[in-house]
């Protein structure tokens, strides 16, 4: 077999790698947008189908977890090569992690939905899941298109979304103080937005790993001012 019949086939084998985890980025998506949409209106069946989706998530991450080995294995790559394969790894391994947490979301809708609906505290978890979800969307977009730029913006929007998290827990605690009965759902509530949160920091993580793969530097415990001057350079 031929060099560069070999070489071609490996652009091939990464390239697939890359559409793959596109596709199980989408359906992760999905998941939280329709995790997000059962909280809002307490549709049993779109928050069933949430819990479900969470077993296809987590073959897919065995699946490429898989491919990556494979390709490891076969392909024995170097250098920017090699950090590609990583950085699938990584990437799917949060992936899988966002999953759940919109499982979690989706379970905890439907406490929330089963139990009475007047002790449940009137707080909007929308904008930082919105949020949440448009991070997770430029990330997956940087690794796409290996833009670093996006990627220092996701690091700057997973401040907002700490705040915001740290601002819903203060309301939420000021209602259980105020009126006990709505100690319950306002704990359920709490783990939605603790979802919220850890959501960011996955879609962050994502956007870190963008940085490695283009730069070949692991920019996980820098700086936000750091890793901007890292991107723009």
């Amino acid at each position: 077999m031929s060099n560069v019949h070999i070489t071609k086939q490996f652009d091939v084998d990464l390239e697939s790698l890359r559409s793959r985890v596109l596709r199980m980025g989408g359906l992760v998506e999905q998941q939280l947008l329709n995790a997000i949409q059962g909280l809002e209106n307490g549709d049993m069946a779109l928050i069933e189908k949430v819990i479900a989706a969470d077993r296809t998530v987590n073959r897919l991450e065995i699946e490429l977890d898989e491919a990556c080995t494979v390709v490891i294995a076969k392909r024995q790559p170097a250098a920017g090569d090699l950090r590609m394969v990583m950085t699938v790894v990584k990437i799917i391994t949060d992936l899988e992690r966002v999953g759940d947490e919109a499982k979690k979301i989706a379970k905890m809708a439907r406490a929330i939905h089963g139990s009475d609906l007047r002790m449940v505290p009137r707080i909007d978890l929308r904008p930082p899941a919105e949020m949440a979800v448009g991070m997770m969307r430029k990330a997956l977009d940087a690794f796409a298109r290996l833009d670093v730029g996006a990627s220092a913006d996701v690091v700057r929007q997973d401040q907002e979304v700490d705040a915001a998290f740290k601002a819903a827990m203060r309301q939420l605690i000021t209602f259980m103080m105020e009126d006990p009965r709505t100690i319950s759902s306002s704990l359920d509530l709490l783990f939605v937005a603790r979802s919220i949160e850890r959501i960011g920091d996955h879609a962050k993580n994502i956007a870190e790993y963008v940085v490695y793969l283009v730069k070949g530097r692991d920019v996980r415990h820098l700086g936000v001012e750091e890793l901007e001057r890292e991107a723009a350079q």
